[in-house]
């Protein structure tokens, strides 16, 4: 099969840093690159990702995140060199709506942010032509009038990721610099469990800066160390050590991608029972899960949980390879419809509701 990829201009393919979105196409391209099919990368050209990549897109646009005008152009010059794929899989958000696709080539899309009434709108649009696959039962449900074609969990590499010791005597806590991702609720589950607490966070953007500014930076204590945002190699290496990962979102995050790493390297996970968490934690064997006010308690029952246990949970769910067949899966499918009735949409509504366990 040959399949074209195409992921947003402002981040390199793998990120350096922060970049789930990107973490997660490069986890994809390489499986399916493995399974032995053709993949074309649209990404900036900076990226490293080992695939064969489309030429003239131009380097990473951090500073241009978000901007209407540098999605659209990348769009553009993305699906003017995919007219040799048999199916284009869309990562962007513009992208799908685009109108002037390759002539016979089907589309699927992924929705990598939140699904409220507002990005309703614009998946129900695409999902006349275009095949939309949810990446969380959660997330699905939030609006239940969108067509999904599928509902397909992240996958990670585990070539890139080792099981770490956690004998680090700390606990950890990953995400960006902002209050959904439960940084201060953290702080005070940490101090109230009494384990020091080791912050790794991405904080570039104006909101993200103010936050740690006003709100974190004057609460930290000794017992908090702040280390920035980290690189992969770094990360592990943090959440390897770590007695256990401390992840109290407090909004329905469509995923969750750093439960899963945590996991990866062997660390359980304590997490509010919001987003995917319930799909991805399973309570008393990779993690716990609870209200905030419980979350301190459960702490020590989590540093006793088998480390070998939480690896095995990824290796045998969330691996790259899982997530390349189940993609290899509905792009098949699509083909097939698509040959058959000329569009990518409706034929493909509510199949593959599967449960991570």
């Amino acid at each position: 099969m040959r399949i074209g990829l195409i992921v947003g201009p402002w981040f390199t393919v793998p990120p350096e840093k922060y970049g789930g979105t990107e973490r997660v196409v490069d986890a994809l391209a390489r499986a399916l690159s493995d399974a032995g099919h053709d993949v074309l990368l649209a990404a900036s050209s900076d990226s490293t990702c080992p695939v064969p990549q489309l030429d003239g897109l131009g380097p990473s646009r951090p500073g241009e995140l978000g901007e209407t005008l540098s999605e659209l152009e990348h769009i553009i010059k993305a699906y003017a060199g995919m007219g040799e794929v048999d199916i284009i899989h869309d990562h962007t958000l513009g992208g799908p709506l685009y109108g002037h696709r390759p002539p016979g080539v089907p589309v699927v899309t992924t929705i990598h942010g939140p699904l409220n009434e507002q990005s309703a709108v614009l998946y129900r649009a695409m999902a006349s032509d275009t095949a939309v696959i949810a990446i969380s039962h959660c997330q699905g449900s939030r609006v239940p009038d969108v067509p999904m074609s599928a509902v397909i969990h992240h996958g990670l590499d585990l070539s890139t990721v080792s099981v770490g010791s956690g004998s680090g005597g700390y606990a950890c806590f990953v995400g960006r610099m902002c209050p959904d991702k439960g940084l201060m609720e953290a702080v005070g589950i940490a101090r109230e469990a009494g384990i020091p607490l080791r912050i790794a966070a991405k904080m570039h953007a104006k909101d993200e800066q103010r936050f740690y500014q006003e709100v974190v930076k004057p609460a930290l204590g000794p017992q908090e160390e702040f280390l920035g945002e980290l690189a992969d190699p770094e990360k592990y290496q943090l959440m390897g050590d770590a007695a256990v990962l401390i992840n109290p979102i407090q909004w329905h995050e469509p995923f969750g991608l750093v439960m899963i790493e945590a996991l990866a390297t062997g660390t359980p996970v304590i997490a509010t029972p919001m987003g995917a968490a319930t799909e991805i934690i399973q309570h008393g064997k990779t993690g716990f899960l609870g209200d905030v006010h419980q979350l301190a308690g459960f702490v020590d029952a989590a540093t006793k949980l088998s480390r070998a246990e939480c690896r095995r949970a990824v290796e045998g769910y969330f691996s790259a390879g899982r997530m390349a067949a189940e993609h290899l899966e509905l792009y098949a499918r699509v083909i097939e419809q698509f040959k058959g009735k000329g569009v990518t949409g409706g034929p493909y509504v509510k199949e593959n509701q599967r449960q991570a366990f």
